[in-house]
């Protein structure tokens, strides 16, 4: 990963795993245009280092992400370090068709903006001192573009309740309206989280890559369209080395050597 000259976010890669955290505490992590830009260099560039196998985002001190920095969003910063490369919608896009697994660590509240990033990772851990939800309708504006992933991972009736009341669900019920995968205690996030960067880590890198991209590649096509797609993805996985080490692996009573190919 470059050494960038991030103002608004850390990173830091361990054994395979870059943890991007969002850090404006005194601001409660809210995400300007600055922090934006920021996450779209650090998420580019995790897509090419081979070193960097799944990717954690979290939040510095106590919330995971008030949400939008209105300030920001309206009149930019001057003082950005690094030329612009994208807007929250093209974070969003960026997050949704991510190559490589992207876990949300909700380690407090993720409201707005903040709750469109969680959406849109491929799996999301909260603490249970965490709320989410949308309360942008209670100062007169509407969450437009965090409902496209929204209505992704949230059944219609529950959606609506919570952007048009602008209700704020606990990190359990988060979970059974499926907003994220599960809701542990402050204390067990970290290995919950664990859980899954491990369980990333000893796939195949190449599996996922080919996995994702074609789940990207047909979430808007009919039914129809998408399994001649799909056919051919699985013939180019079937093809790789690490489908035919998997499978020798199998049959051997031992665990798989990856190399990506």
């Amino acid at each position: 990963m470059p050494d960038r000259p991030y103002q608004t976010i850390l990173t830091r890669v361990d054994a395979g795993v870059l943890t991007v955290t969002l850090n404006r505490p005194e601001k409660r992590n809210a995400i300007g245009s600055e922090m934006v830009n920021e996450l779209l260099y650090a998420l580019d560039d995790a897509d090419v280092d081979d070193a960097v196998r799944v990717i954690v985002i979290t939040g510095a001190g106590s919330a995971f992400c008030a949400g939008g920095d209105f300030s920001q969003f309206a009149g930019g910063s001057s003082d950005d370090a690094l030329p612009p490369k994208g807007d929250y919608r093209d974070l969003l896009g960026v997050v949704c068709r991510t190559k490589k697994p992207i876990i949300a660590r909700v380690n407090g509240h993720a409201m707005g903006g903040g709750l469109g990033i969680v959406a849109a990772c491929t799996f999301a851990v909260a603490s249970t001192e965490a709320k989410l939800g949308t309360p942008e309708v209670n100062v007169g504006l509407f969450p437009f573009m965090i409902a496209a992933v929204l209505e992704r991972i949230m059944g219609r009736r529950a959606l609506y309740k919570m952007m048009l009341l602008g209700e704020r669900y606990d990190a359990a019920e988060a979970a059974r309206l499926g907003l994220v995968n599960e809701a542990v205690a402050p204390a067990e996030l970290d290995a919950a989280v664990a859980r899954y960067t491990d369980a990333v880590v000893s796939k195949s890198p190449l599996t996922l890559r080919l996995g994702l991209t074609a789940m990207a590649d047909v979430e808007e096509l009919p039914f129809d369209e998408k399994l001649p797609i799909l056919a051919e993805r699985l013939a180019q996985a079937i093809a790789t080395d690490d489908a035919r080490e998997g499978l020798s692996a199998f049959f051997e009573k031992r665990k798989p050597n990856w190399t990506g190919k």
